[in-house]
């Protein structure tokens, strides 16, 4: 069966309002997307954030009547003073099977020589590496991304035999994880999203990494203590306003890396731990930059 898409261009303020709309004229599902291309990666505790400009779409059983969802979405949608009917299209979608063709979307991706992340609907490209089963979630990190690949092509470097490593800002946990099998002894993940810590559990025991290996917490909740390896894949801002915290987890002669920023906060996030970490050269990958270092071992 065909289906009807019609997307909808407008900006924050009125997104929630629309999708409410299209809602209520039937339809079958909204997803609401960037038009800009720019992700979310680090959202208040709590909060829903959404781009400035923003895609509302709704799909629709194909014997419904375009216009008739558009005078809908056009008579109740309340307009500010300063604001003007947002611009739409729509298409006709030939029917397909949705799940299988997202799931086609996401491969098997190789870190280095040793470390794979695999979709678990995928065969394990080479069963004698070290393969990580993650699926696409709730929390942010699947491999796909430059910052996490940054931090994942780091760790496979390291040996990694016996360390502890604590994942700060963990998403998923796949750094964490990542690191549990390729030898670390123990993992905390630490995250404000309490979605992410039930992500980052349920994926290390679909890794069968037994619960004793893994801790996680809130910020809040986050017993000071170090370790010999600490990743930080979050944002520029929250890693210069974090450095004390995240310096304080890396051990003395201890290793960190950091990511989720770009070649213009390089400065800033050096002098922001300098007091601590004595820096390597960067490693950058499309844009984004992963720094690493080492804690300096004081008298």
């Amino acid at each position: 069966m065909p289906w009807l898409q019609i997307k909808f261009f407008t900006s924050p303020e009125q997104a929630a309002e629309i999708e409410d709309l299209l809602l209520e004229s039937g339809c079958a599902s909204v997803t609401l997307l960037d038009a800009a291309d720019t992700p979310v990666y680090e959202p208040e505790k709590g909060s829903t954030p959404l781009w400035q400009h923003t895609i509302v779409m709704g799909l629709y059983e194909d014997n419904v009547v375009e216009q008739e969802i558009v005078d809908h979405v056009r008579n109740h949608l309340v307009l500010a003073d300063n604001q003007t009917f947002p611009q739409y299209k729509s298409e006709i979608l030939e029917d397909k099977e949705w799940e299988r063709a997202w799931m086609d979307h996401f491969h098997p991706i190789q870190f280095g020589k040793r470390l794979w992340v695999c979709p678990s609907w995928r065969e394990v490209p080479d069963p004698t590496a070290t393969n990580l089963m993650l699926d696409p979630g709730l929390a942010f990190g699947t491999g796909t991304h430059q910052t996490t690949a940054l931090c994942l092509e780091w760790l496979e470097s390291l040996d990694l035999t016996d360390l502890d490593i604590i994942d700060y800002g963990c998403g998923s946990g796949i750094l964490g994880i990542a690191g549990l099998l390729l030898g670390a002894r123990h993992m905390i993940g630490v995250d404000n999203d309490s979605q992410a810590l039930i992500a980052t559990r349920d994926n290390a025991r679909r890794n069968h990494i037994e619960d004793s290996r893994v801790e996680i917490y809130l910020p809040d909740d986050f017993p000071p203590q170090q370790a010999d390896v600490v990743v930080a894949n979050i944002l520029a801002g929250p890693l210069i306003t974090l450095a004390p915290v995240i310096a304080d987890c890396v051990k003395p002669g201890g290793l960190i890396a950091m990511s989720g920023l770009f070649e213009r906060h390089v400065d800033s996030i050096m002098l922001s731990y300098a007091p601590w970490i004595e820096f390597s050269p960067y490693a950058t990958k499309e844009g984004w930059v992963r720094l690493n270092g080492v804690r300096r071992i004081t008298e």
